[in-house]
């Protein structure tokens, strides 16, 4: 994961230094705009860089189900900076359709150079969204999720430059305000990820979770079930069973490790705990 992110964090900064020399020179605020969201995503690789080592890291003493929250943690941190570039993005947009400030003149080379800062960006999500899914990352996934926003970004700032150029430099404050809502979007989408991880929502219906236990031969009730998930997607559950009240240690026990064997192969890498108790 270090390694991806190493790779992103060099073509996010070239993508980002593109767009801001574009956007200096042309006054384009949808390019500065862009500029901004790929320098956001910078400050998002290294903050992913310096989270990995610490999410990586296996239980212990004081974490004992693990770092993985870390990462979690990280996706608010991108939310955060998702938040002050969409709020100046719409201030400088209103401020530009007030007529405070106006594009200047737009070359093909500008429009040449954020045809290739596109290109770049599509890659850069195919290849993250990629790696993501493979380590089973939801930072990786998040910041993929982002990265996408700037394609469409991109896209509206290509659009803006071409509009200059037309002699419609003025719809450039309304694109400008249409990425401000794209950010914003993204940041929503983040969000709706990440909050249920940190506050321990749910991972698996109850009545899911009942309906595998049952299928245990000689169990004949199950009184309580909880689950939660980490950001990488291992569960977490907690079942409490009930059986004869015949049945041996020996046999409650080999009872328990078939109730963790039938949730594995339901539900994929799984971390339970089963309490036993009679009928």
């Amino acid at each position: 994961m270090r390694r991806t992110l190493i790779v992103v964090l060099i073509l996010n900064a070239l993508v980002a230094f593109v767009k801001v020399v574009v956007g200096i020179r042309t006054g384009a605020l949808t390019v500065l705009g862009a500029a901004l969201e790929s320098s956001l995503d910078m400050f998002n690789n290294v903050i992913g860089i310096l989270l990995v080592r610490v999410a990586g890291r296996g239980p212990d003493e004081d974490h004992p189900y693990g770092h993985d929250k870390f990462e979690t943690l990280g996706t608010l941190g991108i939310v955060g900076f998702l938040s002050i570039s969409c709020f100046e993005l719409l201030r400088e947009g209103v401020s530009s359709l007030m007529g405070r400030r106006a594009p200047v003149s737009v070359g093909g080379i500008d429009l040449a150079v954020i045809v290739f800062t596109l290109i770049v960006n599509v890659l850069v999500v195919v290849y993250e969204r990629r790696r993501g899914r493979e380590l089973g990352s939801a930072f990786l996934l998040a910041d993929a999720a982002h990265t996408s926003s700037d394609i469409l970004v991109t896209l509206l700032a290509l659009g803006s430059l071409v509009l200059s150029r037309a002699g419609w430099a003025h719809l450039d404050a309304l694109l400008a305000i249409a990425v401000a809502l794209i950010i914003a979007w993204s940041g929503y989408r983040i969000l709706r990820q990440s909050i249920p991880i940190l506050v321990d929502e749910r991972a698996i219906a109850a009545h899911e979770l009942r309906s595998v236990v049952l299928a245990v031969p000689e169990i004949r009730d199950v009184r309580k079930v909880r689950s939660r998930s980490t950001a990488s997607g291992q569960l977490f559950a907690e079942v409490t069973i009930a059986v004869s009240g015949s049945t041996s240690v020996d046999e409650a026990h080999r009872l328990a490790d078939a109730v963790e064997a039938a949730i594995e192969r339901e539900f994929g890498t799984s971390e339970v705990t089963v309490h036993v108790e009679p009928a």
